[in-house]
């Protein structure tokens, strides 16, 4: 893919940031939502919990996933982080279409079913939002601090780099002035 020019880049950026920031926000608020529905001993309160989530899952998780998918994949591929050449980038691809397919597939269709059983406390709509929101909390850390280096498809391209301009300048100190 061709580089991203700075203006669509940092727009892009924003745009990545934001909605992975809404996710977090949106799963916290799902973590919320199902421990009021688990611990209360009020079936109307968890009914009105799961009634709520489904508001979220319904309207929200889909775009918030495939914006966040879609926006970290395009900014992979049109900078020089690439998709497969360090660490962080390739994990963060990887759980963030794990944990986007168990949104939609799992943890959304589990929020209908909730909604639509009548206030029936259930433990696994506390579980899944706590594990996705760890998950979140640590792709977040390795945005920040980029650990651990290159991939070797990385630094293969790195060294196919460098080979390349020490070539170039050897040709050119060899080459006679014109």
């Amino acid at each position: 893919m061709k580089p991203l020019k700075r203006p669509a880049r940092r727009a892009l950026l924003v745009v990545h940031v934001a909605v992975s920031v809404s996710w977090l926000g949106l799963t916290l608020g799902l973590l919320t939502l199902g421990i009021t529905a688990y611990t209360t001993g009020d079936t109307t309160l968890t009914d009105a919990s799961y009634r709520a989530m489904k508001v979220f899952a319904d309207w929200l998780l889909p775009p918030i996933v495939v914006i966040t998918l879609v926006s970290g994949l395009v900014l992979s591929l049109g900078t020089p982080w690439g998709l497969a050449r360090y660490h962080w980038v390739w994990i963060k691809f990887w759980i963030t279409l794990v944990t986007g397919a168990a949104t939609i597939f799992a943890l959304r269709p589990g929020i209908v079913q909730a909604a639509e059983s009548g206030g029936v406390p259930d433990i696994s709509l506390v579980a899944a939002p706590s594990v996705a929101t760890g998950a979140y909390l640590f792709m977040t850390v390795i945005s920040v601090l980029k650990p651990w280096g290159l991939t070797r498809r990385g630094r293969r391209l790195r060294a196919g780099r460098a080979g390349r301009a020490g070539r170039k300048a050897s040709e050119e100190r060899l080459s006679p002035a014109a």
